[in-house]
């Protein structure tokens, strides 16, 4: 079928409003995916005690609150799992230069 997404998670070439009723509602279905996923690795005990920070909600990342929390929680969340995958990754401080960060995060994934 044209335009319809060839992979899970791609896109097709329509706007949100031409994909169908439940369009808008795809990044929380995505983040319940995710939140199931982290659950099953234990993220609530081996990465968010360690730095004592909450659990995550059911639509965390899907809603922008706190853009410098959520930036957080996921540099913190990517450090672990790289780290959980078996490459040493040094967790990111709160304050570390975003672009930095991010630059580290994506060098370490392409060296998978």
């Amino acid at each position: 079928e044209e335009g319809a997404p060839s992979r899970r998670g791609e896109r097709s070439e329509e706007g949100p409003a031409e994909s169908g009723p439940g369009a808008a509602f795809h990044m929380f279905v995505l983040m319940e995916d995710l939140l199931d996923k982290l659950k099953l690795l234990s993220y609530e005990e081996e990465a968010l005690r360690r730095h004592n920070m909450r659990p995550l909600s059911r639509h965390y990342f899907a809603l922008p609150t706190n853009p410098g929390e959520q930036f957080f929680m996921f540099c913190t969340l990517a450090a672990w799992l790289i780290s959980k995958a078996g490459h040493p990754f040094e967790q990111p401080q709160e304050y570390d230069d975003p672009n930095a960060v991010i630059s580290n995060v994506l060098s370490e994934l392409r060296s998978f």
